[in-house]
């Protein structure tokens, strides 16, 4: 691999946990408006924390060093990256 193609790969390498970042703010976000916008009915609180709290566990492991190993694994961004879309559709069909 020429250098300069190996300087690129690290550059796109080093912004891939802001991915993690964005997925997991997004999967909160969308858990707290969900909440919001169905207060006072039945299990809101329950199906609003199957939103958020992912969200919250992926963001939170983005800044412990030893969980960003584990989210470096291409098995597990294909795994959350299913899981996230997933999320989001239940999301939206809630």
């Amino acid at each position: 691999m020429s250098s300069e193609k190996k300087e690129n790969a690290e550059k796109l390498d080093k912004y891939w946990i802001n991915n993690y970042r964005m997925g997991g703010y997004l999967l909160f976000a969308c858990g707290l408006i969900n909440l919001r916008y169905q207060w006072g009915e039945s299990d809101v609180v329950l199906r609003s924390a199957l939103i958020f709290g992912p969200g919250a566990a992926i963001l939170g492991a983005t800044f412990v060093s030893s969980l960003v190993n584990i989210l470096a694994r291409r098995e597990i961004k294909a795994l959350l990256a299913i899981a996230g879309v997933a999320i989001i559709a239940f999301a939206f069909s809630n």
